[in-house]
């Protein structure tokens, strides 16, 4: 198998009164509703490209297997904030290997739940990387004592928020890391 060349990130929300067809609909919404997702774990690979949701969208093709980390929610309960949330680390050497963390929480808001993924996925680099930092200070304080350490290079999230349609459709919500080959 070979390792992913290429990233891009995308995010979506659907609504429907079947649970099923609100993630298809979250799925279109992120324009990856083409593909057969396949699950991994939270690497972001070395030498890897970010490329833009236009341009990753283009590559792919209907029916392709697709590697994605992918965090999802969803609710039928109305007026009830969900999130889903990608974070990401990248390590100044772009000869290692970086983390994408998933986050999928209930009643909180888009800033608080990317700022959570984005610690997340840091907090693993830093401990792959030998990076002292106080895992008790606030997510600004240890973003910075990661930057200043000069081994990680760039931390950032995408998120995706709804609250739950207030006729009880089932809301989905789902932020996505899509590998390329």
């Amino acid at each position: 198998m070979e390792v992913p060349t290429k990233i891009f990130f995308t995010k979506g929300v659907g609504k429907h009164k079947d649970y099923l067809s609100s993630f298809e609909l979250a799925l279109r919404n992120a324009g990856i509703e083409i593909c057969n997702l396949v699950s991994v774990s939270s690497i972001f690979p070395p030498s890897c490209k970010r490329i833009s949701r236009e341009e990753g969208l283009k590559e792919l093709k209907p029916g392709q297997i697709t590697f994605a980390v992918m965090a999802r929610n969803s609710t039928n309960e109305p007026n009830r904030l969900i999130a889903a949330s990608i974070g990401v680390a990248i390590p100044a050497d772009n000869s290692q290997y970086g983390y994408l963390s998933e986050y999928h929480p209930y009643g909180v808001k888009e800033k608080i739940a990317g700022d959570y993924a984005e610690d997340l996925a840091a907090q693993m680099l830093a401990t792959t990387l030998g990076v002292e930092f106080d895992a008790e200070a606030d997510w600004n304080e240890r973003e910075q004592e990661f930057k200043m350490s000069g081994k990680i290079v760039k931390t950032f999230n995408i998120t995706q928020t709804a609250e739950g349609d207030k006729t009880g459709l089932w809301t989905t919500v789902l932020a996505a890391a899509i590998l390329l080959a």
